[in-house]
């Protein structure tokens, strides 16, 4: 599916919605809800079996995402702010919870995420330290730039004495 150029119109969902999705263990769409495709602008046909990188919007670091695998990889939840690219190239943004599911063997078989309409105020806090990670992985070759953006995340939230979580659910209760 070819990617759409984005736009700088941003889209918006009600505070009461929850983006729903589910993957398999590459991160293949295996659910979509109905939020998840009006907001998208997709249909469940055109997602389902697709990456869920489809909506991945080229200005989230690729740090951020970095971080998420290696947390649900290792079985533990993560929270991250995402700014989502619908199929016509507009935005949204997300305070997202992304979990592990497992199969009743206790095996890690997929992932859930569960996302939140975000709170303003913490984009305002969110945007420029995402601005700052992209500029840094933009230097170099790519995997250079990806370990210069993370020790950027790691020093940022040693500046502000939390750890990512925490510091991103710190905001949304704000």
């Amino acid at each position: 599916m070819k990617r759409p150029e984005p736009t700088l119109q941003e889209r918006f969902f009600n505070a009461d919605d929850i983006i729903v999705s589910k993957t398999d263990l590459k991160g293949r769409l295996v659910y979509v809800n109905d939020v998840f495709c009006s907001v998208g602008l997709y249909s469940e046909r055109e997602v389902l079996g697709q990456p869920h990188a489809i909506v991945r919007h080229p200005d989230m670091p690729r740090a951020i995402f970095a971080l998420l695998w290696q947390r649900i990889q290792s079985g533990r939840e993560v929270f991250a702010y995402v700014k989502n690219m619908a199929k016509n190239g507009d935005y949204y943004w997300v305070l997202a919870h992304v979990t592990p599911s497992y199969t009743l063997a206790g095996e890690i078989d997929g992932y859930h995420s569960n996302r939140r309409k975000p709170q303003r105020a913490a984009l305002a806090a969110i945007e420029p330290l995402y601005r700052d990670l992209l500029r840094l992985e933009a230097v170099g070759d790519r995997k250079a730039g990806l370990q210069t953006s993370l020790a950027r995340l790691d020093a940022a939230m040693a500046e502000c004495g939390q750890g990512y979580d925490q510091f991103v659910l710190g905001l949304a209760v704000q």
